[in-house]
């Protein structure tokens, strides 16, 4: 993937109509042996040193990494310089499809025997220089009982939660929509005396008027659960 930024909501001369800024985010969920996270810059950087890379070829020198293992949640903030390589990742995000791509590794298109279009001056307009050294989350466990429950990421567009277990456990809110992803595993969601499947890969929409209800795993099974905050 190339090197990439998003822009913030408030940078709107970047964003083109009908379009939003994105802030996104990663749960790890496989690795290979190369497997790397690069995101946010290293502390220091600045617009030069950037444009001094690009012209060198050596801009990852100036990109945060680190090596990613499954589990792993990364909170990619608009404005953070992002990419990753040899890894699979669930994606949450904001609505949008604005990108910037600041680097692509030198790599050449197959289709045109050209290296592909960069959008440098726009990505550099959209970076947030105080994001940097940007590593894993730490989970925040918001019940214990009878499951650990973990709150992942929150924030103004989205929030996350993880549960890994064998035991029943509540899922969905009164009012509220939520999204479900079965990452490992297989189990049921019981509503109104009826179970209803769900196993690693799924995605299941609740909606708002259905409320609480209750997921049975067969086994284990690892869920996320995600709710968009309604303004």
């Amino acid at each position: 993937m190339a090197v990439q930024v998003h822009p913030s909501d408030d940078q709107t001369q970047y964003i083109p109509k009908g379009d939003t800024g994105k802030t996104e985010a990663w749960v790890v969920l496989e690795t290979g042996e190369k497997a790397l996270i690069y995101s946010g810059l290293k502390k220091g950087t600045d617009e030069a040193d950037l444009r001094k890379a690009l012209d060198e070829h050596k801009v990852a020198d100036y990109l945060h990494s680190f090596t990613p293992k499954p589990g792993d949640g990364v909170f990619i903030h608009s404005g953070t310089v992002h990419t990753l390589a040899d890894v699979v990742v669930f994606e949450v995000q904001e609505n949008s499809d604005t990108t910037y791509r600041l680097y692509d590794w030198d790599r050449i298109d197959a289709q045109t025997g050209k290296p592909r279009d960069l959008d440098v001056d726009k990505a550099i307009a959209c970076i947030d220089f105080n994001l940097t050294d940007i590593g894993p989350v730490k989970p925040k466990a918001v019940e214990t009982k009878p499951v650990l429950r973990e709150e992942l990421f929150n924030n103004e567009h989205f929030i996350l939660w993880r549960t890994n277990t064998d035991m029943q456990f509540t899922v969905g809110a009164e009012d509220v929509p939520r999204i479900l992803v079965c990452i490992d595993g297989k189990g049921d969601i019981a509503f109104d005396g009826t179970n209803y499947g769900i196993k690693k890969g799924d995605v299941v929409l609740l909606p708002a008027e259905l409320g609480a209800m209750n997921c049975i795993p067969q086994g284990k099974i690892n869920l996320l659960e995600i709710a968009i905050p309604v303004s």
